[in-house]
């Protein structure tokens, strides 16, 4: 940190945004006169704070403490207190905090100040605000500034493709940076996170808040001009891109998916909670060939400048035609015109990744690309040299004749477009799957999953994937049932790993196995623990 922030702009920061309900124990309009009028509290708001963190092994000497989570304990802020914090923000009812709003004299002012001064220095500062979820982008922006303004965002949403899509954006401006003299771009995707100083697999699509703004802090301190980073609903919903404006956006597609009670209750919502997506751009591009059209654009009239992309209708922004896709490798060509600041194009495309599923994506980073102004040139060598680790990654036996492929497909549209893919690369060929579903969300996969293996594969074996706190056999019971009923084999080995390594067994020169979910994440969640585990791809390599 360059400059110096205090406790007082953290309740000046919390009181503005209508968040603030008490200071010390003391209703907040008492704490924030008693601020200004007694010597002590100005004394106390002039504490320096030198991190945020809602996690109590991170914190350090004059610490800003958050209280979150579902699996919070008492013991966590007690801890945070011990180790030096010298506040903390938690959540209480609105109602509590409203009822106490009205102005105060002098007097009760001062004797406020005083319990306060007492209450901090016996141990740290207690601020309680109405919704934590709404206060913590404030407590970052805070704290870091509005970096957004200074780190050039590019923001990806959609029900399938994100993490495809981000890698394409990844390699285009890694090839723009280096051809201009710029650094490496950043990058937060549910594979991993980049941002000149962490390197590290990633448990979340998108980040919390806290960490969002300490990767974006962290690629401005290395010299990084670019950032991608998937978008999620869940993040858009519940304001973990709150105050963070995208240089560009892109909105891929939407379908049935996260429907539960602890996610989106029904579909209506989770649409909802996607279109937030463009209030935060300053520019965006939109696919037409994805339903809820007329809801998207009706949406995407809060950005200023909007394109589109499509692979149907030849009047899109960016229009891509004549696919192709030999030995593994995908050309297309796109068409682009009309685009604001940018020349129009029409050209050849080459994938450095497999499978013509990608060209939806590859329109999507071609667009994002355009809008940001970056040249044709370097759009061409980044999709050519593009790689995303675990995605659509195809792997040969020694003797060539049996094929896995490796993918983080986990929804019905990803599963559909995969095998409609696999039957035009690989005619006539069979399929086995292992595969399985989250723990306690996203309920309806088990279903459509399910019921899609069981027309699509001659055998199924269901397995972990993340179930967390649910019973594991229920899951791939479920699951089971639900292939049973589609016409399809299946058998249940709940030991990831011992799962592929059966199926591997079980193929024949003729099959090829899929193994989507995972992709190259080394870590399962059991209970509320991650489990360090081989990847997919690891297990393929040293068994196929």
């Amino acid at each position: 940190m360059d400059r110096k922030v205090t406790i007082q702009d953290f309740i000046d920061s919390l009181g503005m945004a209508g968040l603030l309900t008490s200071v010390g124990g003391e209703p907040s309009c008492s704490a924030i006169m008693a601020f200004y009028t007694e010597p002590g509290m100005k004394e106390l708001g002039a504490r320096e704070v030198k991190s945020v963190t809602y996690n109590s092994k991170e914190v350090s000497e004059g610490a800003l403490f958050v209280v979150k989570g579902a699996h919070f304990r008492e013991q966590y802020l007690n801890d945070s207190i011990e180790k030096g914090a010298v506040c903390y923000v938690r959540e209480e009812s609105s109602a509590a905090g409203d009822a106490e709003c009205r102005i105060v004299s002098e007097e009760e002012a001062a004797a406020a100040g005083k319990r306060i001064i007492e209450r901090a220095n016996a141990s740290c500062l207690d601020i309680r605000v109405k919704d934590i979820r709404k206060a913590m982008p404030v407590i970052a922006e805070t704290f870091y500034g509005k970096l957004s303004d200074d780190l050039c965002m590019v923001g990806i949403t959609g029900t399938k493709g994100k993490s495809t899509t981000a890698y394409f954006m990844r390699y285009i401006l890694d090839a723009y940076m280096a051809g201009t003299g710029g650094r490496r771009s950043a990058i937060c995707s549910g594979i991993d996170n980049y941002d000149g100083v962490i390197e590290e697999e990633s448990h979340l699509t998108t980040p919390e808040i806290m960490e969002l703004y300490q990767h974006m802090s962290n690629a401005l301190k290395s010299g990084i001009g670019y950032m991608t980073m998937e978008v999620s609903s869940q993040a858009l919903k519940y304001d973990r891109v709150t105050g963070i404006e995208f240089a560009a956006g892109a909105f891929l597609n939407i379908g049935s998916d996260h429907i539960s009670a602890i996610e989106h209750p029904d579909f209506n919502d989770y649409l909802e909670a996607k279109l937030r997506l463009f209030g935060h751009c300053r520019k965006a591009c939109i696919n037409l060939d994805c339903e809820e059209q007329e809801r998207i654009r009706s949406a995407s009239a809060d950005c200023p400048y909007v394109i589109t992309f499509s692979q149907r209708d030849s009047n899109a922004a960016v229009f891509g035609y004549d696919v192709r896709s030999s030995e593994g490798k995908v050309t297309f060509r796109a068409r682009g015109r009309s685009i604001e600041g940018y020349e129009d194009f029409d050209e050849e495309f080459a994938l450095g990744t497999f499978g013509t599923i990608n060209v939806e994506n590859a329109l999507a980073a071609i667009s994002l690309s355009a809008l940001l102004g970056v040249p044709i040139k370097y759009i061409k060598s980044g999709l050519a040299a593009a790689n995303s680790p675990g995605r659509m990654e195809v792997f040969y036996s020694k003797d060539g004749k049996r094929i896995a492929i490796v993918d983080y497909a986990h929804n019905k549209l990803s599963y559909e477009k995969f095998f409609e893919t696999i039957r035009g690369e690989f005619p006539g060929k069979k399929m086995m799957i292992v595969f399985g579903c989250p723990g306690g969300k996203a309920f309806a996969r088990r279903e459509e999953l399910g019921t899609i293996a069981g027309h699509n594969c001659s055998y199924s074996i269901i397995t972990e994937e993340d179930y967390g706190e649910e019973d594991v056999n229920k899951i791939c019971s479920e699951i089971a049932g639900f292939v049973k009923a589609a016409g399809g084999k299946c058998e249940i080995i709940t030991d990831r790993v011992e799962a592929i390594k059966k199926a591997i067994t079980l193929m024949d020169d003729d099959t090829i196995l899929f193994l989507p979910g995972k992709g190259r994440e080394t870590r399962e969640k059991r209970g509320i623990r991650y489990i360090d585990t081989p990847s997919d791809a690891d297990v393929v390599l040293q068994n196929l």
